[in-house]
């Protein structure tokens, strides 16, 4: 498996009141699967995607990417781990304003010294369909293009999964329609994982699996159609026969 997380419980202090975010959340994610998380805003969504992504740590509980403990890795290392296995997409583009829409592809590649930065960023712009605007700062840019400069971004480095936080939430719906079709092209064609958090119905209609946190709990998971709350209350129905 991709990811492996196990009994992940993360909580929060707001004033005088301790808030769990994650209860108690296991998942595995093969790779290649194109993930939906679902769940009202303040259901522990986006906890989750930082967590994985290492922007935040865990209470209790493990996780693994990649074969990697990330738990156990320092801030540095945390750091370094993100550049080279995770891409991240943020709802609000996060695109650095100073820098054309190439430099900004190229910003990753350039941390880790990569040599051939330029010529994989342009891929990278030509594989969301703006290599034409390369030289273009984001203030030029609409909504869906700096959303498909960012997610160009997120998968230059060939990250092992890709995590976006409500990446249509600040999109018209046809240009949401647009953005959700290069995902779909990306998982398909290329194979790269995305874990996608949304309380939008036409993004989870598109995923290949969903599944829906509530309360910090994962109450459903539609590979296995089964509420993870329910299988601790399922009687073994062979189990039950022998014993009648």
């Amino acid at each position: 498996m991709l990811v492996e997380l196990s009994g992940i419980s993360k909580r929060y202090k707001m004033g005088d009141v301790w808030v769990d975010a994650l209860k108690d959340v296991s998942l595995s994610l093969a790779k290649g699967e194109f993930l939906a998380v679902k769940g009202p805003s303040g259901s522990g969504k986006s906890t989750l995607l930082n967590i994985l992504s290492a922007l935040d740590q865990c209470d209790s509980g493990t996780v693994h990417v990649g074969g990697i403990n990330i738990g156990r890795l320092g801030e540095h290392q945390r750091s370094k781990f993100r550049n080279r296995h995770i891409g991240i997409v943020f709802q609000s583009f996060n695109l650095i304003p100073v820098l054309s829409a190439l430099e900004n592809v190229m910003y990753p590649l350039t941390l880790r010294g990569v040599k051939e930065a330029k010529p994989r960023a342009l891929q990278a712009l030509r594989d969301v369909g703006l290599d034409q605007q390369a030289n273009q700062r984001p203030t030029q840019l609409s909504g869906g293009q700096m959303q498909r400069v960012a997610i160009a971004r997120a998968i230059v480095t060939q990250p092992d999964i890709v995590l976006a936080d409500e990446p249509t939430a600040n999109l018209d719906s046809k240009t949401s329609e647009h953005i959700m079709t290069l995902i779909q092209k990306l998982n398909k064609e290329q194979g790269v994982t995305f874990v996608i958090s949304t309380h939008d119905d036409y993004v989870t209609g598109l995923a290949s699996r969903v599944i829906t946190i509530l309360d910090g709990e994962l109450v459903k998971d539609s590979q296995t159609n089964i509420s993870p709350l329910d299988r601790h209350n399922r009687v073994d129905i062979t189990e039950l026969e022998v014993k009648v």
